[in-house]
């Protein structure tokens, strides 16, 4: 009993010392950190108060002198023109001498055609239009002709006059029946009929040769505009490379049949690509065509700096020109900040030293300090040609020409012979006579 009594009083002591423990206040630590001087926070505060206004002047020169001046943008891609190659008439590939990625200069034969039918075709042409020439020169030949027969025709009315005379001066002796002279009468009216009919030949003829050549004739006309349609369908079996270019989307193969139209391949001119990029709206507030661009491209990294200037701005933004574009009409519309492409043309000496390839990502940076330009009126037009396909048309007319030359020194050399041949008959006949 009084074990445990003894037991209860240790117990109640150790709780009162935990209880005197735990309530009296702890010791401080010898590694407690000390307390910042008042008057050191202040200069702390004061220096970072310092920083911050000195970032914010830093920055508002920064802005007032550079940041808005110049509007930037990644969403800029390299583009350029795709030159499609089709043909110009119907026929069978015999030949492809590209193929992607290689380069074609201007001029180049870049596919063939099967020409067989196209050359029988020429020739016929040119068969039709000798032979027209020939028959166009007889014409003229003929003016000479029928102004012959005038001539004779008047001397046999001539003649046939005088007999009618000299029979009526002796009618009344009785020596010229009355017979005779009703068949003078009759000879003349027949030699007056043949002139008139002579004449009435030789105005037809002229008709047809008068106030023209035999090269500018009608019938020759037409024949020679067969000639050169034919000579065209020939001369375009070859396709040339319309401009100097690199080869891309070839689809055409060897023994295809192909149409007019049908796109075989694409020529890519690398030395005239330039950069859409498309700012937002509000980027566009003081930019103006003329004004300088930087860019740099992914490919060659920012190390690579190309120049160009703003040569116009696209009539419409990106989503008004989509193949689906947006129906903003509809009940549930959601405000989204449009982009407009800009067109930069790019130094053409840079391009040279660093080419580019249409769809490379570009970055663009345009200064828009000068804004004195315009965004619409002052876009300078571009002008594309190739004259590689009007060569055809100076080989055709000089086909037609010799041709012409050809066969109208033929029927020249003929009517001459005719001619030296009537001039001997006439002299032989007057010595005879």
């Amino acid at each position: 009993m009084s074990d445990t009594i003894t037991s209860d009083h240790k117990t109640a002591d150790i709780e009162a010392v935990v209880d005197n423990t735990s309530s009296s206040p702890a010791a401080p630590a010898d590694n407690a950190p000390k307390a910042t001087p008042p008057g050191k926070r202040k200069l702390l505060l004061t220096l970072l108060a310092m920083a911050v206004v000195a970032a914010g002047a830093a920055y508002g020169a920064y802005y007032m002198t550079y940041a808005r001046y110049h509007q930037s943008t990644d969403d800029a891609y390299v583009s350029g023109n795709l030159v499609q190659l089709t043909p110009q008439v119907t026929g069978t590939v015999v030949a492809v001498n590209a193929d992607d990625t290689q380069i074609v200069k201007q001029g180049d034969p870049v596919v063939t055609l099967d020409g067989a039918d196209a050359k029988v075709a020429l020739l016929n042409a040119e068969a039709t239009l000798g032979q027209t020439v020939r028959q166009v020169s007889g014409l003229y030949v003929n003016n000479n002709f029928y102004a012959a027969t005038v001539a004779q025709r008047e001397s046999d009315l001539a003649r046939a006059n005088d007999d009618l005379h000299r029979r009526e001066a002796v009618a009344g002796t009785g020596a010229v029946s009355a017979e005779d002279i009703a068949h003078a009468h009759d000879a003349v009216n027949a030699a007056q009929a043949a002139l008139d009919a002579a004449r009435q030949q030789g105005e037809a003829n002229h008709a047809l040769t008068d106030r023209t050549t035999i090269e500018q004739h009608p019938d020759v006309q037409a024949a020679a505009s067969k000639v050169r349609d034919a000579y065209l369908n020939y001369a375009r079996i070859t396709l040339p490379a319309p401009v100097t270019g690199y080869v891309a989307r070839r689809s055409v193969q060897v023994g295809q049949r192909v149409a007019p139209g049908t796109p075989l391949m694409a020529i890519v001119p690398l030395d005239g690509v330039w950069v859409d990029a498309n700012f937002k709206e509000g980027q566009l507030r003081r930019m103006r065509i003329s004004q300088p661009v930087t860019l740099t491209s992914d490919v060659y990294g920012s190390s690579v700096k190309y120049h160009g200037r703003v040569v116009g701005f696209s009539a419409g933004t990106g989503s008004a020109f989509a193949v689906l574009p947006a129906q903003n009409a509809t009940g549930n519309w959601i405000k989204i900040v449009q982009r407009l492409p800009v067109r930069i043309q790019i130094d053409q000496r840079e391009l040279e030293a660093h080419p580019l390839r249409i769809g490379l990502s570009m970055q663009v940076d345009t200064d828009t300090r000068d804004n004195s330009g315009t965004q619409l009126a002052a876009a300078i037009n571009t002008t594309y040609h190739t004259d590689v396909f009007a060569q055809y048309g100076a080989q055709a007319d000089a086909e037609i020409a010799k041709i012409i030359a050809e066969n109208e020194m033929v029927s020249h050399a003929g009517a001459a012979k005719s001619s030296a041949k009537s001039v001997a008959t006439r002299d032989q006949a007057r010595n005879a006579g």
